[in-house]
């Protein structure tokens, strides 16, 4: 088991330590068929020399594939890095998956159960512990999105006469 440690936003590591990291040692192991795994995979790069070592918030264990064996896949001996151009992909990736789920969860709680959206947000910071993000800012971002994805129709203008 080979792992690396990037430096993400806070909110979105401990976001990703809830959803798939064990409690115990904070490392993340991501299933084979999600999105991201093969998305870390594609971003993993050669160790550059004098690198320093790994620093970070966020450790994530290497996806291991069949195809590292074959002539042209990635050894993970010698792919075992993901820089900070990498690291800001992966970080908006995480974030968009991040804020599909908390949207689903809102719309679905309030519509289907007549749960408040304040509720569902306690539920969401509380299920993947996240300690970086208040509840207000959840709700806001909400919003935002809500206005921006609903919006009404334009109303044509009546002038007077």
């Amino acid at each position: 088991m080979i792992t690396t440690k990037i430096t993400i936003e806070n909110y979105l590591a401990e976001y990703l330590i809830g959803k798939y990291g064990t409690p115990d040692s904070k490392v993340v192991r991501l299933p084979s068929d999600l999105d991201l795994y093969h998305f870390v995979y594609d971003l993993l790069q050669k160790r550059p020399t004098g690198c320093p070592v790994d620093s970070g918030n966020l450790e994530l264990v290497l996806p291991e594939r069949r195809e590292a064996h074959l002539p042209g896949g990635k050894p993970l001996a010698t792919y075992n890095y993901i820089g900070e151009r990498g690291a800001k992909i992966l970080s908006r990736k995480i974030n968009t998956m991040m804020r599909a789920e908390l949207h689903d969860l809102f719309d679905e709680n309030k519509h289907v159960y007549g749960i408040d959206y304040i509720n569902s947000a306690w539920y969401f910071l509380r299920k993947y512990c996240i300690e970086s993000l208040s509840v207000e800012a959840l709700l806001k971002d909400y919003q935002r999105w809500r206005r921006k994805m609903r919006r009404k129709t334009s109303v044509r203008e009546y002038k007077h006469r």
